[in-house]
């Protein structure tokens, strides 16, 4: 289902007040707030209100799934926008999307990688990836372990139309704010360490984390990129 009310200026104002708060966190840790990019999460959301956002400023966009991407992305004003892929992505997904975005953060698989370098042969285009880290082991939960992921990255850097440009994580779900600092702050040491080790094809410029309901705790420990939907669009019915 997707959301189609209009919403009266009420994404333009949703954007400003995020963009504000983006602003305060990154100052009062000492941050540029030119650092850290705004996402708008488009999952369900009506592409109407999406180019709302658009026309507010934002642009780049995630997108959560192959079929509602291909099915909304000619509606979308896409003049210096980029569409990254956020989702879980299965390997016979990839080639609905290969063409649509520039990035795809959900790179969780050596056979995911190895159709994402099918299909961009394909293509002749090679494509940005962010690897996603399972940085809170759940069972049931898509990502790459951390204390696996080194080993991951130097398999991934053979991939010649793979470019390795950071990495993602959605963190467990947390009832307190010390909860979830501790998933952010093994992220940004990962990030941090998996830099210093300067391996070759392998990037770290994004950290990409950090939701509608933690972004501030986000930008403290690093992020680069916070991804927003529900404190830009409202609460969305996903039946």
């Amino acid at each position: 289902m997707t959301t189609s009310q209009s919403s009266n200026g009420e994404v333009a104002q949703a954007v400003l007040q995020i963009r504000q708060q983006l602003e305060k966190s990154c100052r009062e840790c000492g941050r540029d707030p030119q650092e850290v990019r705004l996402m708008a999460v488009t999952k369900t959301v009506d592409p109407q209100r999406v180019n709302e956002a658009i026309a507010a400023g934002v642009t780049l966009l995630g997108e959560n799934k192959a079929q509602e991407l291909c099915a909304k992305y000619d509606q979308y004003q896409k003049d210096g926008v980029e569409i990254h892929f956020i989702g879980h992505l299965q390997t016979n997904k990839v080639k609905q999307i290969i063409d649509k975005v520039c990035m795809i953060q959900s790179l969780d698989s050596i056979a995911l990688a190895q159709e994402i370098q099918k299909q961009c042969e394909k293509h002749d285009r090679t494509m940005d990836c962010l690897v996603e880290v399972n940085i809170g082991n759940e069972a049931n939960k898509s990502g790459v372990l951390p204390e696996e992921l080194e080993d991951f990255l130097v398999k991934v850097s053979g991939f010649s139309r793979i470019h390795v440009r950071g990495l993602m994580s959605i963190p467990p779900v947390c009832e307190i704010n010390e909860e979830i600092e501790q998933y952010f702050c093994k992220m940004q040491k990962l990030f941090v360490d998996i830099k210093a080790k300067k391996l070759d094809n392998i990037h770290m410029d994004f950290l990409s984390m950090g939701m509608s309901g933690d972004y501030p705790l986000a930008v403290k420990y690093g992020s680069t990129m916070v991804r927003i939907g529900t404190a830009m669009f409202g609460h969305r019915n996903y039946t």
